[in-house]
């Protein structure tokens, strides 16, 4: 296993555990407990983990925007409120929609109404939240389940086939030289996908995650038409972005 493989492999264990020891992960990955402490210190230096004796806790458990497997756990609810009603004023009857995994997207389509619309998405949550909205026609692609969602390459091709008019894509952060980025590469295929296949892309993010960086790149900020986050925003730091050329929609 290759050493991004395996930081990404590390990642997926402390997103599910929030800790973890080097010891376990020695095992798992079938590399020497030096090889891990090696791997921990590049993360920690990346601010993904905090090296903690014998192992590894994550840097940033309240952002990891992925969502658990056993309960839609929501928090900063209210922020995220926010962002969904804005998002529903770009989302029209019959319009082809997708709706990427996440907690923002969640509130999304919890505010959805039973209306003629096409929702593509791969997110368990979601899913089962507009099963009862029999007026959405619901896309799900393949996969194999990770976590809360679907993932992998047939879900991938599954989208990159598609013609979607409108994406609301999440992410863990959102960054000004690093743009969007997330965990894990499992995901960051299916949001590449997302974004090929779709003629407008809205990003949906908390004030809180922008200036924060994860492992992975998956869009450029210009790759997305706005960003759609809350009023909580810094003035300052909303004036940087758009000084950047990028779009911030508050309200």
């Amino acid at each position: 296993m290759n050493p991004l493989r395996r930081y990404e492999t590390i990642m997926e264990i402390l997103l599910a555990q929030k800790e973890v020891t080097v010891n376990e992960l020695s095992e798992r990955l079938d590399v020497t407990g030096k090889t891990i402490r090696e791997d921990l210190a590049k993360l920690e230096e990346k601010g993904l983990l905090v090296r903690i004796h014998g192992g590894a806790v994550l840097a940033q458990s309240d952002q990891l925007g992925i969502l658990s497997t056993k309960e839609p756990i929501i928090k900063h609810a209210d922020q995220k409120s926010e962002i969904a009603t804005i998002a529903l004023r770009y989302i029209q009857p019959r319009d082809i929609i997708a709706l990427d995994g996440g907690s923002t997207t969640l509130e999304i389509a919890r505010r959805l109404e039973n209306q003629p619309l096409t929702v593509v998405t791969n997110d368990l949550f979601i899913i089962s939240e507009l099963l009862h909205k029999e007026e959405i026609r619901l896309v799900v692609p393949g996969g194999y389940r990770l976590r809360n969602m679907l993932a992998g390459p047939e879900a991938v091709e599954y989208v990159s086939k598609l013609n979607i008019q409108k994406s609301f894509i999440s992410a863990t952060g959102v960054h000004l030289q690093h743009g969007f980025t997330i965990y894990t590469s499992d995901h960051a295929d299916y949001k590449r996908a997302l974004i090929r296949s779709s003629a407008t892309v809205y990003g949906v993010a908390d004030h809180y995650k922008f200036g924060q960086c994860a492992l992975r790149t998956f869009a450029s900020l210009s790759e997305v038409a706005m960003i759609l986050t809350d009023s909580a925003l810094p003035a300052d730091i909303a004036k940087q972005y758009r000084d950047a050329g990028i779009q911030i929609v508050t309200q």
